[in-house]
């Protein structure tokens, strides 16, 4: 039955618990601003007029106690990987990581000739989604952003013991 003949018949809609939440929650990604390197700069493009997150529910969160989404852009070094896994750690449960770039997800050119550069955050924290490029585009980052939205819907919060 259609949400209006629900609706009309009476004002109440009937769905599953879990169905709610997923909803509520992929409608509100919180992700933590933060970003390492050139990267960034497309992530904060991605925030502008022309791409609009916020028509996706995305909003970014100072702090990471408030955020749920972190979204490793750019060149994680061995001295920034500390702070990384400490921000991860701080992150409320369910929480998720988005690699942006190559640098992020495989060292990408840097790591080669470089002893300072991790090869992939997925060495430090798990990675849900992975964005290819260098840089990568906003857009990329957007479908990204809707991959993990399709992720989340599928998931069951509720478990039966």
């Amino acid at each position: 039955m259609s949400l209006e003949k629900q609706l009309e018949n009476g004002g109440l809609i009937v769905t599953k618990l879990d169905d709610l939440l997923n909803w509520s929650r992929l409608s509100s990604l919180w992700p933590l601003s933060f970003g390492l390197a050139c990267c960034a700069i497309e992530m904060m493009g991605s925030y502008s007029s022309n791409f609009d997150f916020d028509r996706l529910g995305v909003f970014p969160r100072p702090s990471p106690r408030q955020a749920d989404v972190i979204i490793i852009a750019g060149t994680v070094t061995f001295k920034m990987a500390e702070r990384i896994k400490r921000l991860y750690e701080q992150m409320p449960e369910p929480k998720y990581v988005i690699s942006m770039g190559s640098c992020s997800n495989c060292g990408g050119p840097y790591w080669e000739h470089g002893y300072h550069v991790v090869k992939g955050v997925d060495r430090i924290i798990p990675v849900d989604v992975y964005v290819q490029g260098c840089p990568p585009r906003p857009e990329a980052l957007i479908g990204a952003i809707i991959e993990l939205q399709q992720k989340i819907e599928k998931e069951s919060l509720l478990t039966t013991t």
